[in-house]
């Protein structure tokens, strides 16, 4: 039974992988949140990720001259930019909304990247979308809104925290949108890795993170980091940003691309059973709405 799944739905699999992994560490981050702030959570785990990709790569054999050769110029800036934008500004954004919004409402938020980003495609990349998509992108905001005006289960939030934390779950779905669609003109165009793309996105994003840190009031103190915590964030970055990017690429190359994106866009399901195992109070009307949102994501995907 389970070779007979391996072999005939991997792809879909892996995709589901993805979301639960990103989905468990979207929970782990949250607490890490309260005593790491994000900007620091962010450079931590991206450092992690790119000593795994570059591992990984030397291993595999894949740092050679002609592998270099295919970083065209236009290629590798489409690349940073995706980096700096997605990553760097993305995620942090990401992370700052989940400290005021809690990891389920956060990752519904989320939702909002594949349709945003769908219409960057049509705008930049001038890809034309049926009417099925509309429709998509109708049904997910309408579920994402359902589920955000839902107070039920989340007493500890302030007006001011719920606004900023919707804010910022906005910002962070158009930094990855926007970063998505930079990424794919650039893939597009050559033969180039995922890994390798991977790479220099998380190298110009970490890159960015690092310079915005030296400009703050308050310098970044390290010593903060005990050794426990930098153990959680290096085993979190390993699963969720290393192999959730694994996971990622393996669904896309054995399933359709609109299946892995919508089992991938899963993780707020996924979230839902970690935080009632917590002990949060998740109330029908969010549970519907979380329904919606992915059916949404189906419809804009499996058209």
């Amino acid at each position: 039974m389970v070779n007979f799944w391996l072999a005939n739905y991997k792809g879909e699999l892996a995709a589901l992988c993805t979301a639960l992994l990103w989905a468990a560490a979207s929970v782990v981050y949250g607490g890490l949140g309260k005593k790491i702030p994000p900007l620091e959570l962010n450079i931590s785990k991206g450092a992690v990720a790119i000593a795994l990709l570059l591992l990984t790569l030397i291993l595999r054999g894949d740092i050679s001259q002609t592998t270099l050769a295919q970083l065209n110029p236009n290629t590798t800036t489409l690349l940073l930019l995706s980096g700096i934008v997605g990553i760097g500004f993305g995620d942090t954004a990401f992370f700052t909304a989940i400290n005021n919004l809690g990891p389920r409402r956060t990752l519904l938020l989320q939702t909002l990247a594949p349709p945003l980003a769908a219409l960057l495609a049509m705008i930049f990349l001038r890809e034309t979308l049926p009417q099925t998509t509309w429709l998509g992108i109708i049904i997910t905001i309408s579920g994402i809104a359902w589920v955000i005006s839902d107070r039920a289960g989340a007493t500890t939030t302030t007006e001011t925290h719920l606004l900023s934390g919707i804010t910022w779950g906005a910002l962070a779905a158009a930094a990855q949108a926007t970063g998505a669609v930079l990424s794919r003109a650039a893939l597009a165009t050559t033969n180039i890795d995922p890994l390798w793309s991977t790479l220099l996105r998380l190298l110009a994003g970490v890159f960015m993170l690092w310079l915005w840190a030296q400009g703050q009031k308050n310098p970044t103190s390290w010593n903060q980091f005990s050794p426990r915590l930098l153990l959680i964030v290096a085993v979190t970055a390993f699963f969720s940003t290393y192999l959730g990017i694994y996971c990622q690429q393996t669904s896309l190359k054995w399933a359709p691309a609109g299946i892995a994106q919508t089992l991938s866009a899963t993780s707020p399901l996924f979230v839902i059973p970690i935080v009632i195992w917590m002990g949060e109070r998740v109330s029908l009307r969010a549970l519907l709405g979380a329904i919606v949102s992915i059916a949404g994501v189906a419809v804009l995907f499996l058209r």
